[in-house]
């Protein structure tokens, strides 16, 4: 049959709609909408060059308002790499839009592969931009940064003591999905990508799962580089306050306390002390607990390994999670982010040695315990000066709520700060774990994260501890592309069989944490509680009445089965017919004794 009716109102209403959402709110320009940013004149506009310089970026040369599409920003690194022997750019991986993740490693000897920068005497830091695409200034700032180490030289000398590697772009994908209309609460660029990746997942949730090609990349470069440092660069959202680079990490309560206590008693004062000193106000990562009301105070998070500073966290590899405030200027973000870069090659440079001192004994740690989960402790916590922004608290008489609207002046506040330091989940450390060789996606997973293992020949026989799985719940609606679960847990001992091709997975080894992390189902990152074990929630075998009933009967003969039948029924007087056979069906060896168990193994100590 064919459709002879006219096309033309069909295109009459495409146009219409297409008119309908180009001349919506958002033709309202953004900065009528924001808050006023206070004049900032820092220092640091010295370290750009003049927009006729011939190594000036798109940055420079555009304004300070500007950051380059995927295309330029690879075709300025291509021309950026021939003229300079120190640096080399390849592809890290393809993105699921098929565009190659670009990484630029630069080293003043030419150690371009993998194991010279890992053998390498030198200290290796690496910086990342992008994995929020619209949150771009590490891109800029990074590009600035090789140009000055390199064919401007004013760096040069530096990168005689340290060895880079910088991801300019990873959510690729998201780079270019491009709109003056991204992210309405950040003070440009005048163009920005977006959050997610083609196919919408957030690739800083993704640490644990590694799902996404950006992180699977990313966890090769890891895993292949071993790099002693790793800077994760980010813009805010939430409140307004005058600090413009903010930055943190996992504290000495979590997974790596060696590492931490470096962080915060030698990286955070070198660093501090050199954007102070170039004009920018440096803070601690701000999470309000209430955007709406501050006096509920800041939230010092403690972050799981979904997110880069929590899986460097679990991994022992030192990691800054770099937030630059929203609301300050492109310009003024980006110069300060700068600043930052070049203060961590110097630190570095002067106290690499004693980082990979605690990198070590992090690593060779193999606690008893392990806290897998922290909450906020809201106990007493310390009350501190905060500098905020004054404001005004608004009743809305359009949507009924309360708003802030923040006067771009400076003000000094004192504001509770909660710790989340309070142990939300501990577990005895076992031996190890086994993996049945079924969950096979759950093994290649282990293996990118680097976690070691030993593969079953034969069919072994282990005296185990299992957890039964009680009372699981999933969650309202799929999460970052999974159907997340929690539930309750009981340890029971129990003999399994694991077949040829399963894993066993041995705490006694660097990443015994990470493993754990992922391994243990009630952990708030375990594949369990991402939803990878789904199948064991299912019960797939029945009975019929015309033998459960007869089965029932003749239980019923034996008195300690009749008495715990008895006690069930008093608790539950409105069964019915079917729940009553199906209490007998459940006490027999009919029934799947795999069914709500959690089908990872323990081998205990």
């Amino acid at each position: 049959m064919s459709y002879t009716k006219p096309i033309w109102p069909v295109l009459l209403v495409c146009l219409t709609v297409t008119t309908l959402f180009a001349s919506g709110p958002k033709t309202i320009p953004q900065n009528k909408l924001l808050p006023p940013a206070p004049p900032w004149s820092g220092q640091s506009a010295t370290l750009a060059v003049k927009p006729d310089h011939p190594w000036a970026t798109d940055f420079e040369r555009l304004g300070q308002n500007h950051s380059p599409t995927y295309s330029d920003t690879a075709a300025w690194l291509e021309k950026l790499v021939h003229e300079a022997p120190e640096l080399k750019m390849h592809s890290i991986g393809t993105s699921q839009e098929k565009r190659e993740i670009l990484m630029v490693i630069a080293s003043s000897e030419g150690l371009f592969s993998a194991k010279a920068i890992k053998n390498s005497d030198k200290p290796t830091v690496l910086f990342q931009a992008g994995i929020h695409s619209g949150e771009i200034d590490g891109k800029d700032a990074g590009m600035m940064l090789l140009r000055d180490l390199t064919v401007r030289g004013t760096l040069q000398p530096l990168l005689q003591k340290v060895n880079i590697l910088f991801i300019p772009i990873l959510n690729v994908d998201g780079h270019e999905r491009r709109s003056q209309y991204n992210r309405i609460n950040q003070r440009g660029p005048e163009e920005m990508g977006w959050r997610t990746n083609g196919r919408n997942l957030n690739l800083n949730r993704d640490f644990s799962k590694a799902e996404t090609p950006g992180i699977q990349a990313f966890l090769e470069v890891v895993r292949d580089f071993d790099p002693d440092l790793y800077l994760d660069i980010h813009v805010t959202d939430g409140i307004d306050y005058q600090y413009d680079i903010t930055w943190g990490s996992n504290g000495v309560h979590g997974a790596s306390p060696e590492i931490a206590k470096w962080l915060g008693a030698v990286y955070r004062p070198f660093v501090d002390k050199a954007l102070i000193e170039m004009g920018h106000i440096p803070g601690p990562l701000i999470f309000a607990t209430d955007n709406n009301d501050l006096s509920k105070g800041i939230a010092d998070w403690t972050a799981s390994p979904r997110y880069s500073n929590g899986y460097g966290d679990f991994r022992h590899l030192p990691t800054i999670l770099v937030e630059n405030h929203s609301l300050k200027p492109y310009h003024q973000r980006v110069l300060g982010t700068r600043v930052m870069l070049e203060a961590t090659l110097r630190c570095l440079a002067e106290h690499g040695a004693k980082l990979k001192k605690a990198v070590a004994s992090d690593r060779a740690a193999r606690p008893e315990k392990l806290t897998l989960a922290w909450l906020p402790d809201t106990d007493n916590p310390p009350i501190k000066p905060f500098l905020g922004i004054q404001h005004t608290k608004k009743q809305s008489a359009l949507s009924g709520g309360e708003w802030l609207q923040w006067h771009g002046k400076p003000e000094t506040m004192n504001i509770p700060v909660i710790p989340f330091t309070k142990p939300g989940l501990t577990v005895d450390m076992p031996k190890g774990y086994w993996v049945p060789a079924a969950w096979s996606e759950v093994i290649e997973k282990l293996a990118l994260h680097d976690i070691q293992f030993e593969v079953a020949h034969e069919l072994v026989e282990v005296d185990a501890i299992m957890y039964r799985i009680k009372n699981p719940v999933l969650g309202p609606a799929p999460f970052e592309g999974r159907m997340p679960v929690k539930a309750e847990f009981e340890r029971l001992p129990r003999k399994v069989t694991m077949q040829v091709g399963s894993v066993y997975v041995p705490l006694d080894q660097p990443l015994g944490k990470l493993a754990a992390a992922l391994l243990e189902p009630g952990a708030p990152d375990s594949f369990f509680s991402w939803g990878y074990f789904l199948e064991v929630l299912q019960r797939t075998e029945y009975f019929e009445a015309y033998v459960g009933e007869p089965m029932a009967a003749e239980m019923l003969a034996d008195a300690d089965t009749k008495k715990a039948f008895d006690e069930w029924r008093k608790n539950h007087p409105d069964a019915s017919s079917r729940d009553i056979l199906d209490w007998f069906f459940k006490q027999t060896g009919y029934m799947d004794d795999r069914w709500m168990w959690y089908p990872v193994a323990l081998e205990t100590k």
